[in-house]
């Protein structure tokens, strides 16, 4: 799995097993004030990590069993408690308690997507027809999935027959597993591991107990939890002494428990032997991720380095434990943040201003403990030569903290300091100042892209070039890591003390395609063709229904008057070659492109009446213009709109048809569908996405169908803040659609719904079920009279997979289902490899169906989610996700990047936000 951004070390529960060591890794002040622009990451969306375990009522906390003995320490705000440090030098009145850091997954923004000069790259990871997982797009290389260490959470219904289906067209395939031939057949023995004074470097750590292999025997070690196959003592005391400094160090060992084979947490052993192996091959740890940095990719006239890694996860499938390996690539800059603030000081203005717009919400690696933080705000008040007071009540300046700490020297005194997100045990602590931490611009270097860079296309496609690993060569790339574990002497020792042995090939799989959709348009249906794609052949076809759009407003500076007038030509003649009626619009020319200026003009038009449609063309892609444009026409004004930035305009009839299939939308038509024969049927989607304005809170959207055809849509948006359920705000509005969808139906309620809940990540399913899927049931039972009558499928769609599957060392076709060998068998899950893509390997979409009493066979659920992967009326193709979830995300995006508001009502019918 992918899935955000997390592979690192696993966890064994019960005990509360952090990602790194308890001591802090980098100083804090507690004197910043903090920007209330400062984003924040959202609990409920954001995707665990491994480690990530709650630790239950009998399981202490780690701090509490460690010694409190002075140490090098993460400083925090003045507290009560003498082991709380405090910051020597005097700040704001506002003082905030700070808490270590803690790596955190790369910050994702999206782009919008209205028309096609608004196609976003968000949303072209989903449509577009190149580079599938391989492309660089938002998400590409940094929206890997964590691996859960949760107990696995059994969702597979109990009165399933079978999840495997038999429709299609039965094919050989390979995926990106190997199989573990033998595995160790006793108990493992589990203990704690504490140091003091406390070491935060897993690196050193490691060292640190290795001294003492002859008295321990044969272990397992990941930095806080030690695993044995004998048993030692209930608890050990050992002394090592750090090279660094010749410091003593005490290391405490505690008997926790043992692991019986069967037990879910021993698979957890597996991946952090095999994370082991990866050290012996010399590969970098960067975050939690390992990467060889000696084969790195240096694009220089971008001061790039594209560093490739792997990905492993070891887990118990259908009837074997599998490894998944996945090649994966992370982008680094050459340039520090220490860079970044010359370069602003060099170009002069405000350079507070433009650093701090620069920095925040990037996120950068700290190279002394290779750990990733996101950076939230910069407090220009303080410098590494501003003290704080260790908890032995010692003052020292971050400057010599880093070198004593880190043996790491500040050579740039007069430079802000920055303030990251702080440790992931720290994030669901009520106050925001207690997760935060401060960094060192020198010591950071800069990871991603910024939007800047992706908005360059040379520099892109000079990545792609790295990057789009084909199916064939990933293959190869796959069998070649694996030669090198199996060859490699220290690996092969560490296998053989376990039992352990890889299988040398690929797993073989079993699918199966399904056939080709008809599209259904007015006047007759076309093939999807092979690769799902009916752009050209739906040229002359009429759309199934349309509104003749009379009265319209188009709105341009004076200076685009007469490409407006080309553009509206081909717009014409596309819109009447599928039967779409677009008479001449109003053209309202304004002065200039200001954001104001349009605002002002648009408040000034749609005072006087409300049109059926506004078209406003704007010069470039920016986003506060668009931004603005949008929240006077989905909130103050509701009115369908549609923007066009200038260079599409003579693009001709290829662009001009996509405007209009999406201005026919607006008004409530209908370009296509396919055959669903499955009547009374209701379809929901929901997406999440972060409001940008405000960063504890995000929008999350729910669509839903009103037809047989499942054509017709209705919308709701609702705000959600950090800490709130979500059940009552997806259920209100489920609700309100099956009283809306009995409206449209003859007094009728559907029959079945079925729920495809996007933004899920799998440690969170099991708070998906309890909270969100039985309150739905419990409000729709109200409606319905009896929760025995309510039938409705609950369904978790994934995107973001480390799965890859092959067909001949192609991609396979589309259509492609798998539902055994590499699936889960306590889950109702199955793949569907939906969309073409022509670069790279190819991506499959994931569902997990977690609540079903629609009375569907694995057959007619897998059947109907590729049906809808047809229907989303942005892309003449198919899409990755169902279309009703693809148009919640659409929403929710458009809110939580641009809007901020929920939108007008009045909306609500419309596909507005294409």
């Amino acid at each position: 799995m992918q899935q955000g951004k997390g592979r690192g070390r696993a966890k064994v529960p019960p005990v509360q097993s952090p990602t790194s060591p308890i001591s802090p890794t980098s100083p804090i002040s507690p004197t910043s004030p903090i920007s209330p622009t400062s984003p924040t990451t959202s609990a409920w969306v954001r995707r665990p990590g491994p480690g990530q375990v709650q630790a239950g009522p009998s399981q202490p906390r780690p701090s509490q069993s460690r010694p409190s003995q002075p140490r090098l320490s993460q400083p925090r705000a003045s507290q009560p408690r003498q082991s709380q440090p405090r910051l020597s030098q005097p700040g704001p009145s506002q003082k905030a308690r700070l808490r270590p850091a803690q790596p955190v997954q790369a910050f994702v923004r999206g782009v919008r997507g209205d028309g096609q000069g608004y196609s976003g790259r968000a949303e072209s990871k989903d449509v577009q027809r190149g580079g599938g997982d391989a492309s660089i797009g938002r998400g590409a290389m940094r929206g890997k999935r964590s691996v859960p260490t949760d107990i696995m959470l059994v969702t597979r219904p109990q009165n399933l027959p079978t999840k495997k289906g038999i429709f299609g067209t039965q094919v050989k395939l390979r995926a990106n597993y190997f199989r573990l031939l033998s595995t160790t057949n006793w108990t493992l023995y589990q203990y704690r591991v504490d140091f003091a004074p406390e070491e935060d470097r897993t690196a050193v750590r490691k060292s640190l107990l290795r001294n003492h292999k002859e008295k321990l025997g044969a272990y397992i070690f990941d930095g806080t939890v030690l695993y044995t196959s004998h048993r030692l003592p209930e608890k050990m005391d050992l002394l090592s002494k750090r090279q660094f400094d010749d410091e003593k160090i005490t290391i405490t060992i505690k008997f926790v428990g043992d692991l019986a084979k069967e037990d879910h947490h021993y698979l957890q052993f597996f991946n952090i032997i095999m994370r082991k192996c990866l050290e012996h091959l010399k590969l970098q740890l960067v975050g939690r991720d390992y990467y060889d940095a000696e084969t790195k990719v240096v694009v220089a006239q971008y001061k790039l380095e594209l560093w490739p890694g792997y990905f492993t996860s070891i887990r118990q499938h259908e009837r074997d434990i599998l490894m998944c390996a996945e090649i994966t690539h992370k982008v680094m800059r050459q340039d520090t943040l220490l860079d970044i603030w010359r370069s602003c000081q060099e170009h002069g203005g405000n350079v507070e201003k433009t650093y701090y717009e620069e920095v925040l919400g990037s996120v950068v690696l700290t190279d002394y403990n290779n750990n990733t933080y996101r950076i939230m705000d910069v407090d220009f008040k303080l410098t590494p030569n501003n003290t704080f007071k260790l908890k032995s009540g010692e003052s020292v300046t971050y400057k010599d903290y880093y070198k004593n700490k880190y043996n790491k020297s500040i050579q740039y005194n007069n430079q802000p300091m920055l303030v990251a997100e702080g440790k992931q045990k720290t994030r669901n602590l009520p106050d925001q100042s207690e997760r935060l931490v401060y960094l060192v611009p020198e010591l950071c270097r800069a990871t991603g892209l910024t939007d800047s860079m992706r908005a360059n296309f040379d520099l892109m496609q000079a990545l792609a070039t790295h990057t789009r690993v084909s199916p064939e060569s990933r293959i190869q790339k796959l069998l070649m890591f694996n030669r090198r574990l199996c060859s490699q002497p220290n690996i092969v020792k560490e296998l053989k003390e376990w039992n352990l042995e890889l299988e040398d090939k690929l797993v073989e799989i079993p699918g199966r395609v399904l056939p080709t959709e008809k599209i259904v348009f007015r006047t007759g249906s076309i093939s999807a063709g092979a690769e799902a794609d009916w752009t050209r052949e739906m040229r002359n076809k009429q759309l199934i229904a349309s509104k003749p759009l009379k009265n319209w407003i188009l709105v341009h500076t004076g200076n685009l008057k007469r490409d407006c007038e080309d553009f509206l030509k081909n717009l014409t003649k596309a819109a009447g070659g599928m039967g779409f009626n677009i008479e001449r619009p109003r053209m309202f020319p304004i002065a200039d492109d200001r954001s104001s200026t349009y605002s002002e003009a648009l408040e000034d038009l749609l005072s006087k009446s409300i049109p059926q449609l506004v078209l406003c063309i704007v010069t470039t892609n920016r986003s506060e213009r668009y931004s603005t444009i949008k929240k006077k026409c989905c909130v103050d004004r509701p009115v369908p709109s549609q923007v066009v930035i200038r260079k599409n305009l003579v693009k001709g009839l290829s662009v001009a048809t996509k405007v209009a299939i999406q201005m026919n939308c607006k008004l409530g038509g209908v370009p296509w569908c396919v055959e669903v024969p499955l009547s009374g049927l209701m379809v929901v989607g929901f997406d999440v996405c972060h409001d940008t304005n405000m960063k504890e809170r995000d929008f999350g959207a729910t669509v839903a169908t009103l037809d047989k055809n499942l054509t017709r849509y209705i919308s709701a948006v609702s705000p959600h803040s950090n800490g709130e359920e979500l059940s009552n705000d997806i259920a209100s509005h489920i609700c309100k659609f099956v009283a809306t969808y009995r409206q449209y139906n003859d007094n009728r309620y559907p029959d079945r719904i079925v729920v495809y809940r996007d933004g899920v990540g799998e440690g969170q399913v099991h708070l998906v079920y309890n909270h969100e899927v039985k309150e739905i049931r419990k409000r729709l039972a109200q409606l319905y009279g009896s929760e025995a009558a309510v039938k409705m499928a609950f369904i978790i769609v994934n995107k973001r997979v480390n799965t890859r599957i092959f067909y001949n060392e192609r991609n396979p076709p589309c259509g492609t289902v798998v539902d055994d060998v590499i699936t889960s068998p306590v889950k109702y899950d199955f793949f569907i490899v939906s969309q073409h893509v022509r670069q790279g390997t190819v991506t499959p979409t994931s569902y997990s169906v977690i609540d079903d009493t629609v009375g569907l066979d694995a057959d007619k659920m897998q059947r109907l989610t590729y049906k809808l992967t047809h229907m989303y009326y942005n892309w003449s193709g198919t899409v990755r996700v169902p279309a009703p979830c693809q148009y919640a995300h659409k929403l929710a995006y458009l809110v939580g990047q641009y809007v901020h508001r929920a939108p007008n009502t009045h909306l609500e019918d419309l596909l507005y936000y294409l």
